[in-house]
């Protein structure tokens, strides 16, 4: 299977969207002549025209209340805000409107809009540009939130998103858009609400989300030369969050160790981490769970001091060496 970028999936599943469905449109700054700010849109305006990707002012407020506008009309609007923590903007047309019209309405309204970002940290851009607020809109009822840490996987679950007929919060960590992986070069969805066993092991579970799966892989492949046997599970999506897959490799392995890139303090691991001590799993562990998050600051400019405000390779080893060296009660 041919190997294409993170980024080139992205681009090339909102080519198909567009070219399979009429009412998907693209809205966000700077999408059209510049390609996004990332390069996600790029040469898809020149494609499809001004009136389907659709340059708009400065003003997340107003892409996301167009967006809820055109959904709840027939449309299916993909809005792009730049960074992620621009969304801070535009949260009561996402979390008051967006996420409970169709509630609200009793079903007879629906807003079936995608939101893409760019989040996370790794590039210098500062604490204005730099945060994983994920988190945020996994605890809104109604909204789905989704975060792919692989090109095959943001194609299939981007296309699946813009299919839903609810709103979908989903985020593209900036150090992935580079990153290469086998991808189909037909449309094709991966469900949403549906986790993936990104590496198979029998002593110890590792549930990482976004960009910390690499450095999970990373960290097991290292583990294993010391002869410990890592099991890495990728949520894929937070809302809704796929707890069988989880507590399965939990069952087997009976050790786990879970980190996000976003702050620790009241951060989506602390959920995922409640799930696993309300379970019957809890009294099979072999060692106490152990958590892995952003420290509680806000992000570094400087690249070096950035690193150190989030979970890595070498953290993520400390974390395998500590839960294997628990003595089994």
């Amino acid at each position: 299977m041919r190997m294409i970028t993170y980024l080139q999936a992205i681009n090339e599943a909102l080519d198909e969207a567009l070219a399979q469905d009429e009412r998907v449109f693209l809205l966000g700054e700077d999408i059209g002549v510049y390609g996004g700010g990332f390069g996600a849109t790029h040469g898809l305006q020149e494609k499809y025209g001004r009136q389907r990707v659709r340059d708009t002012p400065i003003s997340e407020s107003a892409i996301a209340g167009v967006s809820v506008g055109a959904a709840m009309t027939g449309m299916r609007p993909v809005m792009e805000l730049q960074f992620s923590d621009f969304i801070t903007v535009a949260m009561d047309q996402l979390v008051n409107q967006a996420a409970k019209i169709h509630y609200m309405y009793s079903g007879k309204a629906k807003v079936p809009l995608v939101m893409r970002t760019a989040a996370g940290s790794g590039t210098g851009a500062a604490a204005q540009h730099s945060q994983s607020l994920e988190n945020w809109m996994a605890h809104i009822p109604g909204l789905k939130v989704i975060q792919p840490s692989n090109a095959y996987d943001a194609k299939g679950l981007l296309h699946a998103a813009i299919k839903d007929d609810n709103p979908v919060m989903f985020y593209e960590h900036k150090l992935l858009y580079k990153t290469l992986g086998e991808v189909p070069d037909k449309p094709y969805t991966i469900p949403i609400g549906l986790a993936d066993v990104k590496r198979t092991g029998k002593n110890l579970t590792i549930v990482a989300t976004g960009s910390m799966v690499n450095k999970a892989l990373e960290a097991a492949e290292i583990a294993q030369e010391k002869g410990i046997s890592v099991e890495v599970v990728d949520p894929r999506t937070l809302v809704p969050l796929d707890t069988k897959t989880i507590l399965t490799s939990i069952e087997k392995t009976k050790r786990v160790i879970v980190v996000t890139e976003a702050v620790k303090n009241s951060g989506f691991s602390a959920e995922i981490t409640s799930i696993i001590a309300e379970s019957k799993i809890s009294m099979k562990l072999k060692a106490p769970i152990v958590r892995l998050g952003g420290a509680f600051v806000p992000m570094p400019a400087q690249k070096m001091l950035e690193a150190h405000a989030t979970p890595q390779v070498e953290s993520l080893l400390d974390a395998v060496t500590q839960v294997m060296a628990e003595i089994e009660v």
